[in-house]
């Protein structure tokens, strides 16, 4: 007792001892490191980034495809599977851009454990498959009750998601489509394989708008009325078509001027007149509009396609790009880099191997 008495006081002297020196600006050689880490660098007190109080600062950042393949490489190696680490941490990797370093081993979890609902021997590429659905999308809802009616609704809508991306140049790759009823809210979703742009031109937001109104616009035209599904729809094209004109400034109109947005707020701060803000309004709607009208005439030029695609998921639930490919033939766009969606299908390990198979198949 006495000895763990005497050790405690001494390590609480010895805190102490340093604490004082650092505080009061003597003992300088007392060689003490403060790490500190956050995620919200915007509400620290300026205090702390102060020169002498935090002398490196170091961002470390989502990892990209290679880094997402490396810390794949290290998880896979604790479960079985019926391939080499190698050939599922690279297509892995293309299908999980936005993951961070923590979701990456939930991901590896749940295929082992979806494996072992099913008393499977080795976890496959099926089963790593769900357990990004599951991850993305919630758990799936089996005993949801969903009329006939609503249900067809949902079909057609996600069709009109899949065509009108399939025939738009600067959309990305379509991975799936589902009907799939997943967590709270989710009634179904497309999955596409994109590219990490630093740089996003005007064109690829025209026609990703163009593609996010695809769902609406093909219930208006093959079902002949509008449901509340597109709401998550309309709100991402909201916020996208007034970052293109209020922040980033595309629009002629307001010119070459940047208001951002406040963080998780479509509230801005307001360095300009009403007057301004009626331009902004008014082009964000005359934006809007115009993609709508392109997208209409998109569904109704591919309407034979978009049901003959509604009427398979409803059939299937779940359509991959070979299902696509059938009813919609090839894309009529090539890249001319290779693309995350090549290094899914062949691996991105040998960059020549895979640009030399894709010249092969163009």
């Amino acid at each position: 007792m006495t000895v763990e008495k005497k050790r405690v006081v001494s390590a609480r002297y010895f805190d102490v001892k340093i604490i004082s020196n650092r505080v009061d600006g003597f003992g300088t050689t007392a060689r003490v490191v403060v790490l500190a880490g956050t995620n919200r660098v915007d509400v620290l007190d300026k205090a702390l980034l102060r020169p002498g109080r935090f002398d490196r600062h170091i961002t470390v950042d989502e990892p990209d495809i290679k880094g997402r393949d490396q810390i794949f490489q290290i998880y896979l190696e604790r479960i079985k599977l019926d391939h080499k680490p190698l050939y599922y941490s690279q297509r892995l990797a293309s299908l999980t851009p936005g993951f961070v370093g923590a979701d990456i081993p939930n991901v590896c979890n749940e295929a082992a454990l979806i494996a072992a609902r099913a008393e499977e021997s080795h976890v496959t590429m099926n089963h790593f498959e769900e357990a990004i659905d599951r991850i993305i999308g919630g758990l799936e809802k089996k005993n949801k009750v969903i009329s006939k009616l609503q249900r067809r609704t949902i079909a057609y809508h996600e069709a009109g998601h899949a065509v009108v991306g399939w025939f738009l140049e600067h959309t990305e790759p379509l991975l799936k489509v589902t009907i799939i009823h997943r967590g709270t809210s989710t009634l179904g979703f497309a999955q596409y394989i994109p590219n990490k742009n630093l740089l996003v031109i005007k064109e690829q937001f025209y026609d990703r708008t163009c593609m996010t109104l695809g769902g609406r616009a093909a219930e208006k035209v093959l079902i002949r009325t509008i449901s509340t599904g597109a709401q998550d729809d309309l709100e991402k094209v909201t916020k996208m078509t007034y970052d293109q004109v209020a922040v980033y400034g595309f629009s002629e109109k307001v010119g070459l001027l940047s208001f951002p947005q406040k963080e998780d707020s479509y509230e801005m701060s307001k360095p300009y007149s009403s007057k301004m803000g009626a331009i902004i309004d008014s082009e964000v709607q005359e934006w809007v509009d115009k993609a709508y009208e392109c997208t209409i005439k998109l569904i109704k030029e591919h309407k034979e396609k978009v049901a003959e695609i509604a009427e398979l998921l409803l059939e299937k639930e779940v359509l991959h790009q070979d299902d696509l490919l059938q009813v919609l033939g090839e894309r009529p766009f090539k890249s001319a880099e290779v693309s995350n969606y090549d290094r899914f299908k062949l691996g991105f390990h040998d960059e020549e191997k895979v640009v030399e198979t894709k010249v092969v198949l163009s």
